[in-house]
């Protein structure tokens, strides 16, 4: 099956990644990640930017209300909804200033994760990290080199996990108790339809999985198939998510780094598609 995305702003971002929609907060977020800036989606359709670090690599909300915000090396709460909300510092993670936070997300018992990649994408300097009540960040998954996506499947039990330098997709064992095991791959992709990035999972357990620099968004069945495409006009695909009152649109991300922009004017515009599939809710952080 063969889905055609259609735009839903202009080039509003640089390097767009990230999107989350929370009805709590009103609707979707998103950041601009290297610009330093969270975005979000007004119900008539219009962008705010909130500038709120060096670098913004993931939003999501909290349990208690607010929302985190991984930053350069740091994490940032708010204890407010809003996007204006007064940001707190947990600390900074580490001090190599060629390492950077680089996506992330939540696991269903509010454990936030997040990864990290060289400014060079230099292979193996990054790592995927569990953080702890505090804040504090455990390796969960060392040397990876661009950690990426990160979702779970309908029931909770499987996590999946795209390091975009391996060109695949994995799946990993998640238990409440002692956390991820198990990874092996789920999904390969051919190096000629780009790169894995951002993912996000449905209600039927079907993955999506933006394709950086491959200008489409995958979906691969609970058995690692693949059976739709989403088509989109510009390259570098970055992320997705599921939104609306029902979950049912799924909002894309694109990037305009190092795009001619004569060439694909709407690099960096939020996309999205109907594909007749409802997505899960969020998962917040207890952070």
């Amino acid at each position: 099956m063969t889905i055609t995305a259609y735009t839903v702003t202009g080039p509003v971002a640089q390097h767009g990644e990230g999107p989350v929609w929370s009805g709590r907060w009103g609707g979707l977020r998103w950041v601009d990640m290297l610009a330093g800036d969270v975005l979000a989606l007004t119900p008539a359709g219009e962008v705010r930017r909130r500038h709120v670090a060096e670098v913004a690599a993931v939003v999501r909300p909290r349990v208690s209300g607010g929302y985190v915000v991984a930053a350069e090396r740091e994490l940032l709460l708010a204890d407010s909804d809003d996007l204006d909300a007064p940001l707190r510092s947990l600390g900074e993670a580490w001090t190599d200033p060629g390492v950077r936070m680089n996506e992330g997300g939540c696991d269903p018992d509010g454990r936030f994760y997040i990864g990290s990649m060289a400014y060079d994408s230099a292979p193996g300097r990054g790592s995927f990290y569990a953080a702890g009540p505090g804040g504090e960040l455990r390796v969960v998954l060392p040397e990876v080199t661009i950690s990426n996506g990160f979702g779970f499947s309908p029931d909770g039990r499987l996590a999946y996990y795209a390091d975009t330098g391996t060109g695949r997709v994995d799946v990993l064992d998640y238990d409440p108790e002692t956390g991820l095991s198990g990874r092996r791959p789920f999904a390969v992709v051919d190096p000629s339809q780009g790169a894995p990035d951002g993912l996000t999972v449905d209600a039927e357990g079907g993955v999506w999985v933006a394709l950086w620099d491959g200008g489409a968004v995958h979906r691969y069945a609970p058995d690692g198939r693949l059976d739709a495409v989403v088509t989109l006009p510009v390259r570098k695909v970055t992320a997705v998510a599921f939104g609306g009152a029902d979950l049912n649109r799924l909002y894309i991300t694109t990037s305009a780094l190092d795009v001619d922009r004569t060439e694909q004017p709407e690099a960096g515009a939020l996309f999205a598609a109907d594909p007749g599939i409802h997505g899960l809710p969020v998962l917040p952080t207890t952070l």
